[in-house]
């Protein structure tokens, strides 16, 4: 199962499923899915949950042509996870942006060491960037580690990074910041001149530092989950 939240300074998750009239037709939206799903080697009752839906619903959906056409937030989102364009399976054109998903990860925990920062591009639409505000010269995609920022992410969570806000306020927003060489995701309360850091995780102790220790390397805007 996938769950896609924008995180401002909390996670909302998506919902509210439309629906909408195409001339597409509903055997070609299902080949079509069929062979993402195929290629993917995705499973179809993780993908139903990830749309709010019952397990069986995306078997229903392709094996007995029930709802004839995906509805609109569920095509979306199908898009969304699966990079590509809505287009291919019958919705408007959209312009997918490449954004860099770093392979390394940063630590709900004390922090992973950084050896090098492979990356390797996916895709965001540049609708849903612009929504949030953020710059696709800016974005990164990278993965959490450890549970320090439990519940608000787990392990494993991929999150969405804006490199371009650097300088933490008074709005209680999640960073990913590097100390000792080591990636972290933490929220930040200034003190003085030094940074307060911050676990979600109560068993997780908070930490002071000299603000030249913590290098703030951006903002978290979105994460994607799976169960």
């Amino acid at each position: 199962m996938f769950l896609i939240c924008s995180v401002s300074p909390f996670p909302t998750c998506l919902g509210n499923f439309l629906r909408y009239e195409s001339d597409v037709d509903g055997a070609e939206q299902r080949r079509a899915l069929e062979a993402l799903i195929a290629e993917g080697a995705a499973s179809l009752s993780a993908l139903s949950r990830m749309l709010g839906r019952n397990p069986a619903w995306l078997q229903q959906y392709l094996k007995r042509g029930t709802p004839r056409l995906l509805p609109e937030e569920d095509r979306g989102r199908l898009a969304r996870f699966f990079g590509v364009d809505e287009a291919v399976l019958g919705g408007p054109a959209t312009r997918l942006v490449t954004v860099p998903r770093i392979e390394v990860s940063a630590a709900a925990g004390s922090g992973r060491l950084v050896d090098g920062e492979a990356m390797r591009p996916t895709r965001y639409p540049a609708e849903e960037l612009a929504r949030m505000g953020v710059q696709p010269e800016d974005a990164s995609e990278i993965t959490v580690s450890g549970d320090s920022m439990a519940p608000t992410l787990h392990d494993g969570d991929r999150i969405l990074v804006d490199r371009s806000q650097r300088r933490p306020g008074a709005r209680a927003a999640i960073w990913v910041i590097r100390v000792d060489e080591a990636l972290r995701v933490k929220r930040l309360a200034g003190e003085g001149r030094r940074w307060r850091i911050v676990s979600d995780n109560p068993d997780w102790p908070e930490e002071l530092r000299d603000k030249a220790e913590v290098e703030v390397l951006g903002r978290v805007v979105r994460l994607t989950r799976e169960f």
